[in-house]
Protein backbone atom coordinates (compact mmCIF):
# COMPACT_ATOMS: atom_id res chain seq x y z
CA UNK A 1 0.00 0.00 0.00
CA UNK A 2 0.97 3.61 -0.47
CA UNK A 3 0.44 5.41 2.83
CA UNK A 4 0.60 9.11 3.60
CA UNK A 5 1.23 10.16 7.19
CA UNK A 6 -0.20 13.68 7.32
CA UNK A 7 0.45 15.88 10.35
CA UNK A 8 -1.81 18.94 10.73
CA UNK A 9 0.01 21.78 12.50
CA UNK A 10 -1.47 25.16 13.43
CA UNK A 11 0.44 28.01 15.03
CA UNK A 12 -2.58 29.55 16.71
CA UNK A 13 -3.89 27.93 19.89
CA UNK A 14 -5.96 29.44 22.67
CA UNK A 15 -4.07 27.52 25.36
CA UNK A 16 -0.60 27.30 23.83
CA UNK A 17 0.16 29.53 20.86
CA UNK A 18 3.02 28.39 18.66
CA UNK A 19 3.27 24.96 20.25
CA UNK A 20 4.47 23.13 17.07
CA UNK A 21 7.66 25.19 17.33
CA UNK A 22 8.08 24.74 21.09
CA UNK A 23 11.51 23.43 22.06
CA UNK A 24 11.73 19.94 23.55
CA UNK A 25 15.29 19.09 24.57
CA UNK A 26 16.84 20.78 21.53
CA UNK A 27 14.24 19.85 18.90
CA UNK A 28 10.87 21.39 18.14
CA UNK A 29 7.74 19.44 18.88
CA UNK A 30 6.78 19.16 15.21
CA UNK A 31 10.27 17.84 14.34
CA UNK A 32 9.92 15.11 16.96
CA UNK A 33 6.54 14.09 15.54
CA UNK A 34 7.96 13.94 12.01
CA UNK A 35 10.94 11.86 13.17
CA UNK A 36 8.66 9.36 14.94
CA UNK A 37 6.57 9.05 11.78
CA UNK A 38 9.61 8.38 9.61
CA UNK A 39 10.47 5.39 11.82
CA UNK A 40 7.32 3.63 10.56
CA UNK A 41 9.05 2.90 7.25
CA UNK A 42 11.41 0.57 9.12
CA UNK A 43 8.45 -1.52 10.36
CA UNK A 44 6.64 -2.26 7.11
CA UNK A 45 7.07 -3.05 3.42
CA UNK A 46 4.44 -0.41 2.58
CA UNK A 47 5.49 2.82 0.91
CA UNK A 48 5.38 5.53 3.59
CA UNK A 49 5.53 9.29 3.02
CA UNK A 50 5.37 11.95 5.73
CA UNK A 51 4.09 15.50 5.27
CA UNK A 52 3.17 18.38 7.58
CA UNK A 53 0.01 20.29 6.66
CA UNK A 54 0.04 23.86 7.94
CA UNK A 55 -1.43 27.29 7.29
CA UNK A 56 1.50 29.10 8.90
CA UNK A 57 4.62 30.17 7.02
CA UNK A 58 6.80 29.92 10.15
CA UNK A 59 5.95 26.24 10.53
CA UNK A 60 6.28 25.63 6.79
CA UNK A 61 9.77 27.15 6.63
CA UNK A 62 10.92 25.28 9.73
CA UNK A 63 9.66 21.87 8.59
CA UNK A 64 11.17 22.34 5.12
CA UNK A 65 14.61 22.14 6.74
CA UNK A 66 14.17 18.48 7.73
CA UNK A 67 11.03 17.24 5.97
CA UNK A 68 8.16 17.98 3.62
CA UNK A 69 5.49 20.58 4.33
CA UNK A 70 2.49 21.82 2.37
CA UNK A 71 0.68 25.11 2.89
CA UNK A 72 -3.07 24.68 3.29
CA UNK A 73 -6.06 26.97 3.66
CA UNK A 74 -6.48 28.89 6.91
CA UNK A 75 -10.26 28.35 6.89
CA UNK A 76 -10.33 24.63 7.72
CA UNK A 77 -12.47 23.74 10.74
CA UNK A 78 -10.65 20.48 11.52
CA UNK A 79 -7.45 18.56 10.96
CA UNK A 80 -9.44 16.12 8.81
CA UNK A 81 -10.30 18.89 6.34
CA UNK A 82 -6.67 19.99 6.32
CA UNK A 83 -5.27 16.56 5.45
CA UNK A 84 -7.99 16.08 2.83
CA UNK A 85 -6.69 19.19 1.08
CA UNK A 86 -3.18 17.71 1.21
CA UNK A 87 -4.42 14.44 -0.32
CA UNK A 88 -6.03 16.40 -3.16
CA UNK A 89 -2.88 18.49 -3.61
CA UNK A 90 -0.90 15.26 -3.96
CA UNK A 91 -3.36 14.05 -6.61
CA UNK A 92 -4.85 11.35 -4.38
CA UNK A 93 -1.80 9.17 -4.99
CA UNK A 94 -2.25 7.21 -1.73
CA UNK A 95 -4.37 4.25 -0.70
CA UNK A 96 -4.46 5.25 2.96
CA UNK A 97 -4.06 8.60 4.72
CA UNK A 98 -3.20 8.64 8.43
CA UNK A 99 -3.96 11.78 10.43
CA UNK A 100 -1.14 11.96 12.99
CA UNK A 101 -1.62 14.51 15.77
CA UNK A 102 1.02 17.21 15.61
CA UNK A 103 1.03 17.69 19.37
CA UNK A 104 2.07 14.16 20.39
CA UNK A 105 5.89 14.21 20.20
CA UNK A 106 6.23 10.82 21.90
CA UNK A 107 3.86 8.96 19.58
CA UNK A 108 5.03 5.38 19.08
CA UNK A 109 5.64 4.24 15.47
CA UNK A 110 3.96 0.89 16.25
CA UNK A 111 0.70 2.73 16.97
CA UNK A 112 0.76 4.19 13.49
CA UNK A 113 1.51 0.73 12.08
CA UNK A 114 -1.55 -0.60 13.94
CA UNK A 115 -3.73 1.84 12.03
CA UNK A 116 -2.12 0.95 8.73
CA UNK A 117 -2.69 -2.75 9.42
CA UNK A 118 -6.43 -2.12 9.81
CA UNK A 119 -6.50 -1.41 6.08
CA UNK A 120 -5.20 -4.89 5.18
CA UNK A 121 -8.94 -5.52 5.23
CA UNK A 122 -10.04 -3.70 2.09
CA UNK A 123 -13.48 -3.07 3.57
CA UNK A 124 -12.08 -0.77 6.26
CA UNK A 125 -13.25 2.79 5.73
CA UNK A 126 -11.89 4.57 8.82
CA UNK A 127 -9.65 3.29 11.60
CA UNK A 128 -8.69 4.59 15.02
CA UNK A 129 -7.15 3.36 18.28
CA UNK A 130 -8.66 2.66 21.69
CA UNK A 131 -6.92 1.90 24.97
CA UNK A 132 -8.51 -0.52 27.48
CA UNK A 133 -8.66 0.86 31.01
CA UNK A 134 -10.28 0.14 34.34
CA UNK A 135 -12.72 2.73 35.59
CA UNK A 136 -10.92 5.63 37.28
CA UNK A 137 -11.75 9.22 38.14
CA UNK A 138 -9.77 10.24 35.03
CA UNK A 139 -12.37 8.54 32.85
CA UNK A 140 -15.04 10.89 34.16
CA UNK A 141 -13.21 13.88 32.64
CA UNK A 142 -14.85 15.32 29.52
CA UNK A 143 -11.37 15.59 28.00
CA UNK A 144 -11.06 11.79 27.99
CA UNK A 145 -13.20 10.52 25.12
CA UNK A 146 -14.68 7.07 25.65
CA UNK A 147 -15.75 4.50 23.07
CA UNK A 148 -17.97 1.42 22.95
CA UNK A 149 -17.45 -1.22 20.26
CA UNK A 150 -19.14 -4.28 18.85
CA UNK A 151 -17.70 -7.82 18.89
CA UNK A 152 -15.64 -7.00 15.78
CA UNK A 153 -14.15 -3.89 17.43
CA UNK A 154 -16.15 -1.57 15.21
CA UNK A 155 -17.07 1.63 17.01
CA UNK A 156 -20.69 1.95 18.10
CA UNK A 157 -20.41 5.33 19.80
CA UNK A 158 -17.98 7.86 21.28
CA UNK A 159 -18.79 10.06 24.24
CA UNK A 160 -17.25 12.50 26.69
CA UNK A 161 -19.21 10.65 29.39
CA UNK A 162 -18.17 7.22 30.67
CA UNK A 163 -19.89 4.60 28.53
CA UNK A 164 -21.46 2.15 28.98
CA UNK A 165 -23.36 3.53 31.95
CA UNK A 166 -23.73 1.04 34.81
CA UNK A 167 -26.96 1.53 36.77
CA UNK A 168 -25.43 -0.49 39.58
CA UNK A 169 -21.99 0.96 40.31
CA UNK A 170 -20.96 -2.23 42.09
CA UNK A 171 -21.09 -4.16 38.80
CA UNK A 172 -18.76 -1.61 37.21
CA UNK A 173 -15.76 -2.76 39.25
CA UNK A 174 -13.37 -4.81 37.16
CA UNK A 175 -15.09 -3.99 33.87
CA UNK A 176 -13.02 -2.70 30.97
CA UNK A 177 -13.67 0.71 29.46
CA UNK A 178 -12.14 2.00 26.26
CA UNK A 179 -10.51 5.43 26.06
CA UNK A 180 -10.18 6.85 22.57
CA UNK A 181 -6.70 7.63 21.25
CA UNK A 182 -7.35 10.44 18.80
CA UNK A 183 -5.48 9.33 15.72
CA UNK A 184 -7.29 8.30 12.52
CA UNK A 185 -6.63 6.44 9.31
CA UNK A 186 -8.77 6.86 6.21
CA UNK A 187 -9.38 4.97 3.01
CA UNK A 188 -8.56 7.69 0.46
CA UNK A 189 -11.96 7.83 -1.34
CA UNK A 190 -13.77 7.81 2.01
CA UNK A 191 -11.75 10.79 3.27
CA UNK A 192 -12.95 12.88 0.35
CA UNK A 193 -16.58 11.97 1.12
CA UNK A 194 -16.22 12.84 4.81
CA UNK A 195 -15.24 16.42 4.04
CA UNK A 196 -18.53 16.93 2.18
CA UNK A 197 -20.72 15.99 5.15
CA UNK A 198 -22.55 18.76 7.02
CA UNK A 199 -22.15 19.12 10.77
CA UNK A 200 -24.43 16.59 12.48
CA UNK A 201 -26.64 16.69 15.56
CA UNK A 202 -24.55 14.20 17.56
CA UNK A 203 -21.35 15.99 16.63
CA UNK A 204 -22.74 19.27 17.94
CA UNK A 205 -23.99 17.63 21.13
CA UNK A 206 -20.64 16.08 22.12
CA UNK A 207 -18.27 18.23 20.05
CA UNK A 208 -16.78 15.09 18.51
CA UNK A 209 -16.19 15.06 14.75
CA UNK A 210 -16.22 11.25 14.49
CA UNK A 211 -19.89 11.17 15.48
CA UNK A 212 -20.70 12.92 12.20
CA UNK A 213 -19.17 9.98 10.37
CA UNK A 214 -21.07 7.38 12.38
CA UNK A 215 -24.31 9.30 12.05
CA UNK A 216 -23.91 9.25 8.27
CA UNK A 217 -23.41 5.49 8.17
CA UNK A 218 -19.63 5.21 7.89
CA UNK A 219 -17.92 2.45 9.88
CA UNK A 220 -14.96 3.08 12.16
CA UNK A 221 -12.70 0.09 12.80
CA UNK A 222 -10.80 0.27 16.08
CA UNK A 223 -7.59 -1.42 17.18
CA UNK A 224 -6.41 -1.92 20.75
CA UNK A 225 -3.27 -0.18 21.96
CA UNK A 226 -1.51 -0.22 25.30
CA UNK A 227 0.78 2.70 24.56
CA UNK A 228 0.19 5.84 26.59
CA UNK A 229 0.07 9.06 24.55
CA UNK A 230 0.71 12.55 25.88
CA UNK A 231 -1.00 15.37 24.01
CA UNK A 232 0.66 18.75 24.52
CA UNK A 233 -2.18 21.20 25.05
CA UNK A 234 -0.45 23.50 27.53
CA UNK A 235 3.05 24.48 28.76
CA UNK A 236 2.46 22.13 31.69
CA UNK A 237 2.01 19.21 29.28
CA UNK A 238 5.26 20.21 27.59
CA UNK A 239 7.04 20.03 30.94
CA UNK A 240 5.77 16.45 31.37
CA UNK A 241 7.24 15.45 28.00
CA UNK A 242 10.58 17.07 28.81
CA UNK A 243 10.67 15.27 32.17
CA UNK A 244 9.99 11.92 30.50
CA UNK A 245 12.64 12.43 27.85
CA UNK A 246 15.31 13.55 30.29
CA UNK A 247 14.56 10.72 32.72
CA UNK A 248 14.86 8.15 29.91
CA UNK A 249 18.28 9.50 28.99
CA UNK A 250 19.71 8.51 32.38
Amino acid sequence: MKVLLAIPARYGSTRFEGKPLADICGKTMIQRVVEQCKLVQDLTQDHIDVVVATDDLRIFNHVSIFGKAIMTSSTHQSGTDRIAEVATHMQNAYDVIINVQGDEPLIHPKQILQLIDCFRNTETQIATLIKPESFTSELTSSNAVKCVVDIHLKALYFSRFPIPYYRDEATRAGEVFYRHVGMYGFNAPVLEKLTQLPTSMLEKAESLEQLRWLENGFQIQTALTNYENISVDSPEDLDRVVTLLTSNQH
